[in-house]
């Protein structure tokens, strides 16, 4: 009997393997015959457009927004690599439209019902059937909480994820099997892009990560009592579903409604601008999206939205970025291009003599430009040919920087024009700079080059008559072939004339000396007058002369 069952459950046991394996290989069939119909449709979407006669910025849009939600999603995220992309299609992809017909309620129900493991009537009172906004990732609805909170739930689209991921690795195929075309030729590494996309899209479609976010982001503004971020409901958000207070504000950029409530606009952009320059400067952690849809006005306060998309700089690439930017305004070239070589991401080696004299030219036509007059969108795209020229690419952050600071440059210049964003970018870059001095490295380091530099001057007096001694004798030859810039007159002018000053320090101390052993008078402290005042002359000197060195020092080093 015992033998008969156990052949019985062996029996079983091969039958529901048999049943799994052909479950398996139908799925997997399936899946290919999805894929190699849509590996179809991109063909001939492709193949209607003719790319290989050239691709121009209102085509790639066509073809993008032929494709579908998916590859809308992607286009919109390209759309930020002004670094790498001509600014005529980054501008015309920023076109795209990510509005896409909502699912229907009972595939949202279906999503939250499988989200929470458990009917969503045991979470919520009500969902309002009709969304607030349906795009390409998730839809949103207004809600009630069963403990009565007015709500918004972000539903993420039924399938999206093994859509996108499909979509992707045809993407990948695709372009591994596509000629250069057009004026993307050799642009870019288009595989890296891709898997880029294809990164920030699978951190946009995860709202837990969203939900930390709004978290981070919160706790970095609670000091600023203008600032509101919505409640977050973390014990209903789920990697599907992301639930969070309702907010019923006004766009920043509706001027008429707000000035009807009282608001005075120039506050409103004032403080906005300052917000978002403190995430970037001190927080490194800041919303990459600031458009009017995402920023609202409420009960005197600023109301940040829609945390799917926000950029983070290390602390690294801000020192950096700083740097650079006040070598844009010393016009230091050689400090800007050591800025861009060291956060730059280069495509093949790096010609520095070529990016050094395409960044002083930049510097030549916007460096004299008074700060409320910067233009600064015209600004980043001149600079953003700069790094396309030389094959130069940004890091990620850098890139939602840009986008960032041309949107809200774009809300300022509406609602409040008189305003420069670069002079409050120019304040906060100052003070980042003084917070990230440390003092005790700075004394330390200027206490070395003191005594090196005292441990050289002592020795001057002996080389130099080596020097004349050989060229007194005929031994010394020099052959030199100048072709000296301004920049390098400068530097051989100041070299010279310090140690003309030097030698003459030390000859006013050397005479000095031998005057106090002779008994001359009348005398100071035991010393002849004429030796002390030859010692105080000295000792002044070579005083303003090391604080002037000890200041420099100080300054330069405030960029590294």
């Amino acid at each position: 009997m015992a033998a008969q069952k156990e052949k019985e459950k062996r029996e079983r046991d091969r039958d529901r393997d048999e049943e799994r394996k052909k479950k398996r290989r139908e799925k997997e069939a399936r899946e290919k015959a999805e894929t190699d119909q849509r590996f179809r449709e991109i063909r001939d979407v492709i193949s209607r457009n003719e790319i290989t006669r050239g691709i121009s910025p209102e085509k790639l849009r066509v073809i993008i927004e032929e494709l579908g939600p998916t590859y809308i999603k992607l286009g919109q995220i390209m759309s930020l690599h002004s670094d790498i992309l001509p600014k005529a299609y980054c501008d015309e992809l920023m076109k795209l439209n990510s509005e896409v017909p909502p699912m229907p309620f009972s595939e949202v129900e279906e999503v939250l019902n499988h989200s929470y493991r458990t009917n969503w009537r045991e979470v919520f009172e009500t969902i309002d059937e009709v969304p607030l906004g349906s795009a390409s990732i998730a839809q949103v609805h207004k809600a009630r909480l069963l403990t009565g909170e007015e709500v918004i739930v972000k539903v993420e689209r039924k399938g999206i994820y093994d859509t996108m991921a499909r979509d992707i690795r045809l993407l990948k195929r695709i372009v591994r099997r596509l000629p250069p075309v057009g004026q993307l030729r050799n642009l870019v590494d288009l595989d890296a892009v891709i898997d880029e996309l294809w990164t920030v899209t699978q951190d946009e479609m995860n709202f837990l990560k969203e939900a930390a976010n709004m978290e981070e982001f919160a706790a970095n503004n609670a000091e600023y009592k203008y600032i509101y971020v919505p409640k977050l409901y973390r014990e209903h958000t789920t990697g599907r579903a992301l639930v969070m207070e309702y907010v019923s504000g006004i766009p920043i950029n509706n001027k008429a409604e707000l000035i009807a409530r009282g608001y005075d606009l120039d506050e409103i952009g004032s403080k906005f601008a300052h917000n978002f320059i403190n995430q970037v400067m001190n927080d490194g952690f800041f919303h990459a999206d600031p458009h009017p849809g995402n920023v609202h006005i409420r009960d005197g306060k600023i109301v940040w939205l829609d945390m799917g998309m926000m950029g983070r700089l290390t602390e690294r690439e801000r020192r950096v970025m700083l740097r650079g930017v006040q070598g844009i305004g010393l016009h230091d070239v050689s400090m800007v291009t050591d800025a861009v070589l060291e956060i730059g991401n280069f495509h093949g080696t790096p010609d520095r003599d070529q990016l050094y004299r395409d960044l002083r030219e930049f510097i030549e036509e916007y460096g004299n430009i008074s700060m409320g007059n910067v233009d600064i969108a015209e600004v980043l795209e001149a600079m953003m040919e700069v790094m396309k020229k030389n094959h130069v690419g940004l890091p990620h952050g850098m890139t939602m920087l840009v986008r960032g600071m041309a949107h809200l440059e774009g809300v300022l210049a509406d609602i409040s024009p008189d305003i420069s964003m670069v002079q409050i970018a120019a304040s906060s870059a100052s003070s980042s700079l003084i917070r990230q001095i440390d003092w005790q490295k700075e004394a330390e380091r200027t206490a070395r080059h003191i005594y090196r530099s005292a441990k050289k001057t002592i020795e001057l007096p002996s080389l130099a008559a080596d020097i004349m001694k050989e060229y007194l004798e005929g031994q010394s030859r020099f052959n030199l072939k100048l072709d000296a810039s301004k920049q390098l007159e400068s530097v051989i002018n100041s070299a010279v004339r310090n140690l003309v000053i030097g030698m003459c320090i030390v000859a006013l101390l050397l005479s000095s000396s031998i005057l106090c052993l002779t008994g001359m008078k009348p005398q100071i402290l035991g010393i002849p007058i004429l030796g002390f005042i030859g010692y105080l002359i000295a000792f002044i000197s070579v005083s303003f002369f090391l604080l002037r060195y000890v200041i420099r020092k100080i300054r330069r080093n405030k960029r590294k």
